[in-house]
């Protein structure tokens, strides 16, 4: 565990210096979202294979809360654990050169799963990138949604060795270390979540990265 609160000092001090900065890519920003408002008849969430961590209950209640742009779209995977190997820099080369929004889940070591919709691919950055589109989510077990609350505009930055999504006050909504093996999620002013695991650190089970066919 000491390895994981160094990887944990790093990364706090690499938020410290982006927000000393403000090291953010620009884009336009969708609109600030207190709370999730699905459509009243959403297009269904279509996944072109099954996952492994997600049922199909579950994808069917993300889809309300994706942008009306990608519902009715087919989506394949991109990376996932079983296959792939657990590997930060082999997630960054299966979207290489993608362009498109993709859907991150997640499940630890004693169960619960959760993750996040990037309004683009996740890729190596210097920067914060990405747009207010992007959100996390929860199963604990009921689905609960966590938009962007225009506090800040720290919604995705990835390195070789960690990977970060929200942030403010040293606190992330969510990171993934460079083995995909520990990770983390604290309440951050991106978003406004809650943890989105039992516990702030964990160990990862699973890993998936969905796009857009």
């Amino acid at each position: 565990m000491r390895a994981l609160r160094g990887r944990y000092t790093l990364l706090t001090g690499c938020l410290e210096e982006a927000q000393a900065l403000q090291c953010v890519e620009t884009a336009e920003q969708a609109e600030p979202v207190g709370t999730a408002s699905p459509a009243e008849e959403p297009c269904p969430l279509v996944l072109s294979g099954e996952s492994s961590i997600l049922h199909a209950g579950q994808v069917q209640q993300l889809a309300p809360h994706l942008p009306p742009r990608v519902t009715g779209h087919p989506w394949i995977l991109l990376y996932c654990t079983a296959r792939d190997g657990f590997s930060l820099r082999s997630m960054y080369r299966s979207m290489d050169k993608l362009s498109s929004p993709v859907l991150l889940a997640v499940r630890e070591t004693s169960g619960q799963t959760f993750g996040a919709f990037s309004s683009t691919a996740i890729r190596l950055s210097r920067c914060f990138y990405g747009t207010g589109e992007t959100f996390l989510f929860s199963f604990a077990p009921e689905l609960k949604v966590f938009k962007w609350t225009g506090s800040n505009t720290f919604f995705m930055k990835g390195d070789a060795d960690l990977l970060v999504l929200g942030g403010g006050r040293g606190k992330f909504g969510l990171w993934l270390d460079g083995d995909l093996y520990h990770g983390g999620s604290d309440p951050c002013e991106t978003f406004g979540n809650e943890s989105l695991a039992p516990h702030e650190q964990f160990f990862i089970r699973d890993v998936e990265v969905w796009a857009l066919a």
